[in-house]
Order: C-alpha cells, then structure tokens, then sequence
C-alpha cells in the first residue's frame, strides 16, 4: 500500500470511528430517555448522588464565585465611571451575573469536577467487573449507576447555579459597598431591576442543560471505559473535555433562541 492510499485508509477510518461514535452516544442517550421514565425509580440513590454532588462542589462554587463578583466589578468600575455611572453598576453586574456567568462558571467548574469524578468512578467500575457482576445480580447497572447520577447531576447543577449568581452578586456588593454607601437590600433590588422572567428562566434552562450534559458525558464515557485502569483516566479526561466543549455550543445555541425570544 502506497503513502497516497495509506493516508486515505486512516481518514476514513477515522471517519468511520466518529460516525460510529456519533451512533452509539445517539442509542446511549436513548437508553437513558427510556429508562428514566422505567421503574425502579432508585429515588434514594437519586438524592444521595444529588446530596453529594451538591455539597462536594458547595465550598469551590462559593469561593469562585465571590471572586467572580468582586472581580468583575472591579474591572466594570472604571469603564462606568468615565461617563458618571457608577449607579447602574448593581444593575450591570446583575445582568452579567444572571444571564451569565453564574450558570456558565458552576457548568465549567462542575465539568472538571461532577464529570471527571462520574467518568473515573463508572469507568473504574467497568474495568473491574463490577458492572458485569451487577448484571448478573439482576440489578440495571444502566438504570441505577447512569440514569441516578445523570438525573443527580440535572437536579443539583441548577441549584448550584442560582447559588453561584446570589453569592457572585455578593462579592459585587461588598466591593460596591466599600466606595459608596448602599444597604444590602437596596443593592440585590437594583440588581434585578432590570432583571425579566426571561432572563431568570432562560438561566434555569441553561442550567438544566448543562447538567444533564456534563452528567451524560461523564457517564458515557465512564460506562464504556476500556483499557483497564488506563482507561479510567482517559475517560475522565474525556469527559470534562467533551462536556466543556458542548457547553460553549449550548451556551452560543441558547443565547441565539434567548435573544430571538426577547426581540420577536
């Protein structure tokens, strides 16, 4: 086999590696939105893995999100002060929070977190045989390691991102606190006054999208790990990787739709 036909033999079957990719991601997702509607249930472990998702990420979300307040506030003042605006600052940070980067940063810090965790638990699961002896123990591995921590993930996400938006605009305030004299109460009513139901239910949605995102991602590639234990750290890599990505696309899709519903 000449270069030429070589070349053309590792593109196509990287080609035909993608496109069967593509088609069982299609049948995994699937799965899980014929499962999630099947009995059992599995409440139990659905709010324990929601329980863990949500107070394992509790401190970083706070922190970073505090910073995120202070930081962007700081770097807003001056642009506003140039032309006497200093008063719409609560409102500008409440928007840029709300909108966002609230739901956006607890998706990215739950990316590399909640997803690498789920890919590196399932995937160390599959490598030592531990899913296979639940199938033989006439348990759904699928329906009670995928389906909990999928929904886990598309419960708690959100929560976390509300949080993330009320303690960002916290920082802010400390920072705005600290040049002009605004009572904590005033300061949030300034920030949602230019605040809509749109803007705080297009969040939710976004929120709810990237958690069932980073919770599928994260179990697919944990649920389908190989390579023994190798392949557990590849498949954590890969999903914090994969959800980021369809993160930023979500993000620009859901903006788009937002953005046609405000101004149809």
């Amino acid at each position: 086999m000449n270069k030429p036909d070589s070349k053309k033999y590792v593109i196509s079957r990287g080609i035909d590696d993608f496109l069967m990719d593509i088609n069982k991601a299609y049948k995994f997702i699937m799965l899980f939105f014929k499962d999630v509607f099947k009995r059992p249930f599995h409440l139990r472990e659905i709010i324990h893995q929601s329980y863990e998702i949500g107070i394992r990420s509790l401190g970083l979300i706070t922190l970073t999100g505090f910073i995120i307040g202070i930081v962007f506030t700081k770097q807003s003042r001056p642009a506003l002060e140039d032309f006497g605006a200093t008063s719409w600052l609560p409102s500008l940070i409440g928007i840029a929070v709300i909108r966002a980067l609230g739901p956006l940063v607890t998706a990215l810090i739950s990316a590399g977190k909640i997803g690498s965790g789920i890919g590196a638990e399932l995937g160390s699961m599959r490598v030592t045989e531990q899913i296979d002896a639940m199938e033989v123990s006439a348990i759904n591995p699928f329906k009670y390691l995928v389906v909990t921590r999928v929904m886990a993930t598309t419960i708690a996400i959100p929560i976390l991102s509300f949080y993330c938006s009320f303690v960002g605009l916290l920082g802010s305030y400390f920072n705005v606190h600290a040049h002009e004299s605004i009572g904590l109460i005033s300061y949030y009513q300034h920030a949602f006054s230019s605040i809509s139901f749109l803007d705080i239910s297009g969040s939710a949605v976004k929120a709810v999208v990237y958690g069932f995102t980073i919770g599928i991602v994260g179990a697919y590639k944990g649920f389908n790990a190989t390579q023994g234990t190798r392949g557990v750290g590849k498949a954590a890599n890969e999903a914090v990787v994969l959800s980021i990505f369809l993160i930023f696309i979500e993000e620009l899709a859901i903006v788009q739709v937002i953005n046609f519903i405000r101004y149809f």
